[in-house]
């Protein structure tokens, strides 16, 4: 390691500043130490350091004293704290505090080597332009404080809890913070908790011996060793059984693990980040997830926000994930017709970006190739209509208000005229806007039912052809058909040569 790295060095008791000191220096770093927080104070502001060591427990007050120092006058200066064994409160408490990690005493080399590298990769990046969140689409307010959150926790090893509804983003956000952090070389290792049978929990987490059981016919890592030197996510750790949380609980705080068939520890070198969607302070009131670990898990915590709190988002994130699927499908991107952008907008998205990408893709697989209509996005077992009322915003098209004598356009493979008694009709007329007095539901029905009919007519009645024209299955029609209350009249008209 290069010579031009400085240290410095903060502990009370000379024969661990000699230590850390000796250590440091034989990695190549230039170390200098204080024995207490008033001469590590004037230090700081004599010299420029790229990592600073503390003790927790200080002759002149707390290691906490200094932490809050140096992130306020030397932000970007990576600190660690040295805690006493087993003083895990001490240990979140520097993390919160704002401390890039912790060691514990007695010390080991083999955790304070990769600490101090990781620590230094840090120092390197002070200059950078920050974090590179390019994948989180939105410029919300919301979203914006999601990448403000990732920027910084990227700088710390301390434990992160990401909560937030199913398909908001967590594991986006936890691979980010991974691939924005000193640790950003090493592996990524996403795990599913409630994927893993309980019975095969162990040693799937922490490896075994050959031997060990039956079956076990090689040493075999576990997911920790797989992540040393990285990052674990933990996804829905809500779903670990009790008996698991509690060595969880140990390899987190003693960044030990004991390998299935072993009766020694070997220790790791992980950063932990979990997410759920589950309500872990319910689940700790009935006793279902313990109260220590959650405190352990939940050092920082980060938010994801549900599409329902950011909706001015919805555009941009159709527009980009419509792109991105037609990009892996090898196929032209096609529009969405206004309607549909306006229906879209309404949704609820109880599913989040996952509900909203499965759709765009089910609506790639239903439209013409061409343009993406309202009714290519819901189907039988989804409301046919928006059940929100909330107000559209601005897409990449004219506001609604602008687009009111525009011509409703049906998704099909030829463009099918206004039948001339709709077109001559004051009340059709009227329908292609929004009366104040008429319900989005009913204009969108209003809107799909005459496009229905046109292909009908172009086909003389033929629900096969009509299907085509349309660019949907024939099932989909006959039950769009049903919906609307059109099935009936129409089934007397059928052509003989239909086929389904």
């Amino acid at each position: 390691m290069a010579n031009s790295y400085r240290c410095l060095v903060v502990d009370d008791e000379t024969d661990i500043r000699e230590l850390v000191v000796l250590t440091l220096e034989r990695m190549g770093i230039q170390a200098e130490s204080a024995s207490n927080i008033t001469d590590a104070k004037h230090m700081l502001h004599s010299f420029s350091y790229d990592l600073c060591l503390t003790d927790m427990r200080l002759p002149d007050g707390l290691g906490l004293e200094l932490v809050q120092h140096i992130n306020a006058q030397f932000p970007g200066l990576p600190v660690a704290v040295i805690t006493a064994y087993g003083s895990a409160e001490n240990a979140v408490s520097a993390l919160k505090a704002g401390a890039f990690d912790y060691i514990t005493k007695p010390i080991s080399l083999k955790q304070l080597r990769p600490l101090v590298e990781s620590a230094l990769k840090l120092s390197l990046q002070k200059e950078s332009q920050g974090a590179n969140t390019v994948d989180l689409i939105g410029a919300s307010p919301a979203m914006s404080y999601v990448r403000t959150m990732i920027a910084k926790l990227a700088r710390s090893q301390a434990p992160v809890y990401i909560s937030g509804e199913s398909g908001s983003g967590k594991e986006l956000a936890a691979r980010l913070i991974h691939q924005n952090s000193s640790r950003k070389d090493q592996a990524f290792i996403a795990v599913n908790c409630g994927a893993i049978p309980e019975n095969l929990m162990e040693s799937e987490f922490f490896g075994y011996k050959k031997g060990a059981f039956t079956g076990a016919i090689q040493d075999t890592q576990g997911l920790f060793q797989a992540a040393n030197g990285g990052t674990l996510f933990l996804d829905e750790v809500a779903d670990l059984p009790l008996a698991m949380q509690v060595k969880l609980l140990r390899a987190i705080q003693e960044k030990k693990v004991r390998v299935v068939g072993s009766t020694v520890e070997e220790t790791v070198d992980v950063r932990i980040i979990s997410a759920t969607h589950k309500n872990l302070n319910a689940m700790m009131e009935k006793g279902e997830f313990r109260q220590d670990l959650y405190y352990r898990l939940n050092v920082i915590q980060l938010k994801m926000p549900s599409l329902r709190e950011r909706p001015e988002d919805i555009p941009e994130l159709t527009e980009r994930l419509l792109g991105k699927l037609c990009l892996n499908q090898s196929i032209s991107k096609p529009g969405i017709a206004p309607e549909a952008k306006v229906y879209i907008q309404q949704l609820q998205f109880h599913g989040n970006v996952r509900e909203l990408e499965n759709m765009l893709e089910r609506a790639l697989a239903l439209c013409d190739g061409l343009t993406i209509a309202v009714g290519d996005l819901s189907l039988e077992d989804m409301p046919a209509a928006p059940i929100s009322d909330r107000p559209a915003m601005p897409w990449d098209t004219p506001a609604i208000e602008e687009r009111v004598a525009a011509p409703v356009h049906a998704a099909s493979h030829a463009e099918v005229a206004l039948p001339l008694e709709y077109a001559a009709s004051p009340s059709a007329a009227g329908n292609t806007m929004l009366p104040m007095d008429v319900s989005l539901s009913d204009y969108l029905e209003d809107i799909e039912k005459r496009t229905i009919l046109q292909a009908l007519e172009k086909t003389n009645n033929n629900k096969t052809a009509a299907a085509k024209l349309l660019g949907i299955s024939f099932r989909t029609l006959r039950y769009r058909l049903s919906k609307l209350g059109l099935s009936k009249e129409q089934d007397v008209e059928d052509t003989d040569g239909e086929e389904e």
